[in-house]
């Protein structure tokens, strides 16, 4: 693909210096339909971001669309704190009908602002009001957000070290898998825990990412999270499930913790639950749980009423019929799989392996710069794709679940060619 050098001064000039996305796409882009966008001299590109999974039915969805045009049209109310709302009232009933009610989950439904780390801080400080305790415990490699205490409960030292401050009240754990099978599982946390000496302090939550996205598409095995459940239950602590990446179908069933068969205490919701990439978060709790006074908890942005709009166009019409869209993806998944797999047999000494669920996957390289230069080179050939992992060892592949499997395939293919040209 040839590319004409963008004008990028503006910027380069102005904007601050924490900018990263724009570094690695270094283009100017202009529109974006379904799975590709475009840059303002009309080069496509197709994407494998997903806006970072806030896109799971891609870029300006048709049909979500034309519901938010309509509500726009008729004066729909637009910023609503938490008032009630015809909008609100339409996003809870398909919410209850077509999520809650089918999985038989009796969560209450907050609005705690529109980020995914807003419903994180929610849930940590609903598990502590709760509990009465301060110390929530999270896994090694987590990603939960940049505020200050979804901070703490972060594993990633650079991203950790941009609080300034000390991040307390957070101790992290072992993840699935992260001595490699060679420890069973729990070990060190139920010792800590039952152990006087220990110095833990008794947790009033443990928060946790069935699968963890930055951290390097590190996937939870159902029985490791089925213990987990079990333990908390066992030690008197709540379990917080982040699905902010990982829900609204990217794994396959709407939320991924289904296949483990467990109802998590509180689970946080954001990116793709508005399905059109407006700003929503979501807190969801059992209802013993819901101690919270009128106003404890609040924020300006909390009732973005065009999200709910498009959150309930895309209930809707891609979570009527649930098993529909899931089979979907795991179609899309045995594409992707059999594809990495091919990728790394070609690349024996290169690439680590690969892993993930649904439409999520990781590629992990031995060398802890591959992925980043596969990246770049995948921009070049039109293919938009992100590394994760600690390191930044792993390409994340991160497409929309409504990708075509012609369209699935291009990328696929694009991806390969990367890996051979940047060894």
């Amino acid at each position: 693909m040839t590319i004409v050098q963008p004008d990028l001064s503006v910027f380069e000039t102005l904007e601050s210096e924490v900018r990263s996305y724009c570094r690695g796409w270094p283009t100017v882009f202009d529109r974006a339909r379904g799975s590709r966008m475009y840059d303002e001299d009309g080069h496509a590109y197709l994407d494998f971001f997903a806006g970072a999974g806030s896109l799971n039915y891609g870029h300006n969805n048709p049909v979500l669309k034309r519901a938010l045009i309509d509500y726009l049209e008729r004066d729909g109310v637009t910023h609503g704190l938490d008032m009630s709302t015809t909008a609100k009232r339409s996003f809870l009933r398909a919410f209850q009908d077509l999520v809650l009610r089918p999985r038989d989950l009796p969560y209450k439904v907050m609005f705690p602002g529109p980020t995914g780390t807003n419903a994180v801080e929610a849930a940590l400080k609903l598990a502590r009001k709760v509990k009465g305790r301060e110390a929530i415990v999270s896994f090694t490699n987590a990603f939960h957000g940049m505020s200050l205490g979804s901070l703490a409960v972060t594993g990633n030292a650079f991203k950790r070290a941009g609080a300034g401050v000390p991040l307390v009240h957070g101790t992290p754990m072992p993840f699935d898998n992260y001595f490699d099978g060679t420890v069973p599982d729990f070990l060190w946390f139920e010792r800590l825990l039952e152990d006087q000496g220990s110095g833990l302090n008794k947790p009033a939550a443990v928060i946790v990412e069935t699968v963890q996205g930055e951290g390097g598409i590190n996937v939870a095995r159902p029985e490791w999270l089925r213990a987990l459940k079990e333990l908390c239950e066992r030690q008197d602590m709540l379990l917080i499930v982040d699905d902010i990446q990982m829900g609204c179908g990217r794994t396959g069933a709407f939320f991924s913790f289904e296949e483990a068969g467990i109802v998590p205490d509180i689970v946080t919701v954001s990116k793709s639950i508005s399905g059109y990439g407006l700003p929503m978060s979501l807190c969801l709790f059992t209802p013993e749980l819901d101690v919270w006074e009128p106003g404890e908890h609040n924020g300006t942005f909390r009732g973005n009423n065009p999200a709910f709009v498009t959150a309930t166009a895309a209930l809707e019409t891609y979570w009527t019929d649930g098993s529909a869209m899931e089979k979907q993806t795991r179609t899309r998944a045995e594409q992707v799989e059999r594809e990495l797999a091919a990728v790394r047999a070609e690349n024996p000494a290169d690439v680590t392996g690969y892993r993930g669920r649904g439409l999520v996957w990781g590629l992990a390289f031995r060398a802890k710069d591959r992925a980043s230069r596969v990246a770049r080179r995948a921009f070049d050939l039109g293919l938009l794709i992100e590394t994760s992992g600690p390191e930044g060892e792993v390409v994340k592949l991160l497409p929309a679940l409504t990708i075509t499997p012609e369209e699935l395939d291009e990328g696929l293919n694009t991806l390969a060619r990367a890996v051979r040209e940047t060894a």
